[in-house]
């Protein structure tokens, strides 16, 4: 055996979930990201000083990934005033500083670009995520693929036409602009949880008669516009990520099935590199049977079968439960949520619990934590 091959099976011996993962040119310490989840603490769309330690502590925790919040193409794009934004060249400065952080503490840094669509216009959780009219001073008019609200109380959209799809199409690819000028390496849309793109998607909110409604290639038409603006702005060595909510769970709704065929679609396409598995968000009723810890891992499992790289998110909290979703090919990576939020450095006490051998920040090692 060769020195060099002596020292490939050493290294493999590290469990999978620890081991560098690579896409396109950009690689990954681990296959651990922390999940893009909203703070609703943005000044008109301009992160702060919270967003800097919120993502800065994660990535010296040691995610492998870290992905912004669901940063918005259009001010009228926010799910409330308090949503951090990426509309506008003002918003890249304060946007480069968030990159620049995640970077330095040896994190990919990554950025998920959101559109509300229907969704949009409401009070921040904290305030009861309540419709604002658009009477009122922070309120505005919804868009979406149809007149239809997405629940009771909120204002009904504005059903986009032909020009009005070319906008949020030309948003995403100045948003692509601006996240390449700040520094971000990984690129996330936005495509799940009742928001715009999904809503083109779901039947149950998409009854159009034109070519962006009816069947399931017409009503993936907004997602693959997208994409392709996107990719168009997006460096051709940089990765691009789709987060899909794979089934509505309701009668009528998208199915697994469904998201099979569109990840067929996108993987002959070539321009997306994974696709990010959650579910659900079509209604204000449409929630999973049984949320339970791992709930949602049969879909990335499905997704990767169809022959494009998935992750697995959703109540994924235990190092056990991770190492074993990646180590069984069910997914490429995990991303994590609540269980970051509640340990910034969940990662590197996941890492202790496998027996994986990783590097603490220095700062951390003299607190007898490793």
């Amino acid at each position: 055996m060769k020195e060099t091959d002596r020292r490939v099976l050493v290294r493999d011996k590290r469990p999978v979930l620890f081991r560098p993962i690579a896409f396109r040119g950009v690689t990954a310490r681990n296959r651990i990201a922390l999940s893009p989840m909203c703070q609703y603490s943005a000044e008109d769309g301009m992160p702060n000083d919270w967003h800097v330690q919120h993502l800065g502590a994660r990535a010296a925790g040691g995610a492998g990934i870290v992905i912004t919040e669901a940063t918005h193409v259009a001010r009228h794009a926010r799910i409330t005033p308090g949503c951090l934004g990426i509309w506008s060249d003002a918003h890249t400065p304060a946007l480069a500083r968030l990159a620049a952080v995640i970077a330095r503490m040896g994190a990919v840094p990554g950025v998920q670009l959101a559109h509300a669509g229907r969704k949009a216009s409401v009070t921040v959780p904290w305030e009861g995520t309540k419709p604002i009219p658009p009477s009122e001073p922070e309120g505005w008019v919804p868009v979406g693929p149809t007149d239809e609200p997405f629940g009771p109380g909120h204002t009904p959209p504005v059903p986009l036409d032909a020009g009005g799809i070319a906008a949020a199409v030309d948003a995403f690819r100045e948003a692509a602009r601006r996240a390449r000028e700040a520094g971000f390496r990984l690129v996330e849309v936005h495509g799940a949880h009742g928001y715009l793109i999904h809503s083109f998607l779901s039947p149950l909110a998409n009854t159009r008669t034109d070519g962006y409604g009816g069947d399931l290639a017409a009503r993936a038409r907004l997602l693959m516009e997208v994409v392709d603006a996107v990719r168009a702005e997006w460096p051709a060595e940089l990765p691009l990520f789709v987060r899909l909510s794979c089934a509505d769970h309701l009668p009528g709704g998208l199915t697994i099935e469904d998201t099979v065929t569109v990840a067929r679609w996108l993987a002959a396409r070539g321009d997306v590199d994974l696709i990010d598995c959650s579910s659900g968000g079509i209604t204000p009723e449409a929630r999973p049977p049984s949320a339970h810890p791992g709930y949602q891992v049969p879909y990335a499992e499905a997704v990767r079968a169809a022959g494009i790289a998935s992750g697995a998110v959703g109540l994924i909290g235990s190092a056990d439960q991770a190492a074993e979703i990646v180590a069984n090919g069910r997914a490429d990576i995990v991303l994590i949520g609540r269980a970051m939020l509640a340990d910034p450095a969940w990662p590197l006490r996941a890492a202790k619990a496998l027996g994986a051998e990783v590097e603490w920040p220095v700062q951390y090692e003299r607190a007898n934590l490793v």
